[in-house]
């Protein structure tokens, strides 16, 4: 479930509503690797304020995509994965396109 939604398309929208926010797939980008913690997270996805790293973390763990590590950081749950494997596909395309 999704943002509270139990409709599927519901489901669907809340989660294009968080991606399309500004540094949320950059996020998903950076942790596809393994967990890091805080600081790095913030660095290796290209130095966002502080604020707005901890506004993407709340909003990726209210749609379930990323979690708290016991140990400290943050790191893709099973459906962030998926994401992950979605964008590598997307990167892989991107990567393959004729240029222009």
């Amino acid at each position: 479930m999704v943002g509270g939604n139990t409709s599927g398309q519901g489901n669907f929208a809340s989660l294009l509503d968080v991606l399309g926010h500004r540094w949320a797939l950059r996020v998903v980008w950076v942790l596809r690797d393994g967990a890091l913690p805080f600081n790095q997270l913030r660095v290796q996805a290209g130095g966002m304020s502080q604020s707005v790293l901890v506004t993407r973390l709340a909003e990726l763990i209210d749609i379930r995509l990323v979690r708290d590590v016991p140990a400290g950081g943050y790191e893709l749950t099973d459906s962030g994965i998926g994401v992950a494997r979605q964008l590598h596909a997307l990167a892989d395309w991107w990567a393959a396109a004729p240029a222009g």
